[in-house]
């Protein structure tokens, strides 16, 4: 690697230089090119620990016969570029010096962003910027959040390391009379930058009609390993609801017809004590 990335040293200052050839990693766009400064390179890439400001240098390249008017940014990562916009004459590479700072608190790992120009017509061009973060690289995940819905699992991942993880899962619920799913591991379509969270669901179809299930959700990612566990009751309550319905007009009739047979004799034993009377 060239040493375009140190440490910030001398004031910020744009260069411009004649046009020779340009570089065959520039970003072209409308006849005039962004590119790392100082060879060819497909993007930029810095490495320091938390607090540190590097420094390297972004390069228009305008070969047409008229000026053009650009305006420079960093995107995802803190950047600090010497100039906000600059004007490259005809024929000619302008150099602008930028700083990237490390956040003093961030964790180990690889982050990136780019450095983006854009003219007066709207038309862009950007390079890529890779920054490494020194320290030692931990994998580490947690499984929150577990539940279970009438039409899936849903859960939430959490990177709570240093690296970039890629987790495999693998499900398993056990009801009363045995196991009720049992899905071997398989990669997650996702990738966890650390400190991400992420929210997931996992289909479950062909769930019990009525039981009691414990679910568990086993989560591995580049030697990390979490768990999570829950459970749930599938009860048919639309089922359970029409029976308790006929239950009750069952149990109205038979009131009833109780009452009516009740009426019903009420006559006759008066009539007999009455005559007893007499």
């Amino acid at each position: 690697m060239p040493s375009a990335v140190r440490a910030l040293g001398p004031p910020l200052l744009m260069m411009l230089t004649l046009l020779g050839t340009a570089s065959p990693a520039a970003a072209h766009s409308a006849g005039w090119s962004l590119a790392p400064a100082g060879g060819p390179r497909p993007s930029f890439y810095a490495e320091g620990a938390p607090g540190t400001a590097l420094q390297d240098t972004v390069a228009v390249t305008n070969p047409a016969r008229t000026p053009v008017t650009v305006r420079l940014r960093g995107t995802g990562l803190p950047v600090v570029l010497a100039r906000a916009t600059l004007t490259v004459p005809a024929r000619t590479r302008a150099e602008v010096p930028f700083t990237v700072t490390v956040p003093s608190r961030s964790a180990p790992g690889d982050r990136s962003g780019a450095i983006e120009a854009r003219d007066g017509r709207g038309r862009t061009a950007s390079v890529p910027v890779r920054l490494r973060i020194a320290g030692p690289r931990l994998a580490a995940l947690t499984v929150e959040h577990l539940a279970v819905h009438p039409d899936g699992i849903t859960y939430q991942l959490v990177n709570r390391g240093t690296t970039v993880l890629v987790p495999t899962l693998a499900v398993r619920a056990d009801g009363t009379f045995g196991r009720v799913l049992d899905r071997a591991p398989r990669p997650l379509p996702v990738r966890l930058a650390p400190g991400t969270r992420r929210t997931l669901s996992e289909p479950w179809h062909g769930r019990p009609f009525l039981d009691r299930v414990d679910v568990r959700l086993t989560v591995t990612a580049d030697g990390a390993h979490a768990t999570a566990t829950t459970a749930a009751t599938f009860v048919p309550w639309g089922t359970l609801g029409a029976l308790a319905g006929v239950a009750a007009t069952a149990a109205f009739l038979v009131r009833r017809r109780k009452r009516r047979s009740g009426e019903s004799e009420t006559p006759a034993r008066e009539a007999e004590l009455a005559g007893a009377v007499s």
